[in-house]
């Protein structure tokens, strides 16, 4: 193996490179050393809240009452059609609007695949349904309410 050149000093050329670091890696380092204090003295501060949270009683979660309106979203009133998938309904949303032009009544139908997390809603009941986040391919709506159950 070759031997290793030397500066002209007669250091080898290892401790020559680190000797030529750059003043932004130097400034780094010391930027490090300084975050690290600070993240000292805020883990020595983190055990005294730590105590005063676990001392407070767990809250559980209570079953709240739906909201009159959820602003900002749309909201849809239709019958339930179908609740055979485990988590999801098909709600049947039915629009009653004369013509703009003729005045005839005409009655336009959308189905929409809806969230219900505890499987409440059956097919005939009429429920509230409220747009949300897209849960999976056709799922854009979440159960709100179930407001008449079938007979």
């Amino acid at each position: 193996m070759p031997a290793r050149k030397s500066d002209a000093a007669g250091t080898p050329a290892k401790k020559a490179s680190a000797a030529r670091k750059p003043a932004a890696k130097k400034a780094a380092s010391g930027k490090s050393a300084a975050k690290s204090t600070a993240a000292r003295k805020a883990a020595a501060k983190k055990p005294v809240v730590a105590a005063v949270a676990a001392k407070k009683p767990a809250k559980a979660k209570a079953a709240r009452p739906a909201p009159a309106t959820v602003p900002g979203r749309k909201e849809r009133r239709g019958v339930v059609v179908s609740s055979a998938m485990d988590k999801t309904i098909v709600v049947r949303i039915d629009a009653v609007r004369a013509h703009d032009k003729y005045r005839k009544v005409v009655r336009r139908t959308s189905k929409l695949h809806a969230h219900d997390e505890h499987n409440a809603a059956g097919v005939g009941d009429v429920v509230r349904i409220v747009e949300t986040r897209p849960l999976s391919a056709t799922k854009h709506w979440r159960l709100l309410e179930v407001l008449a159950k079938a007979k």
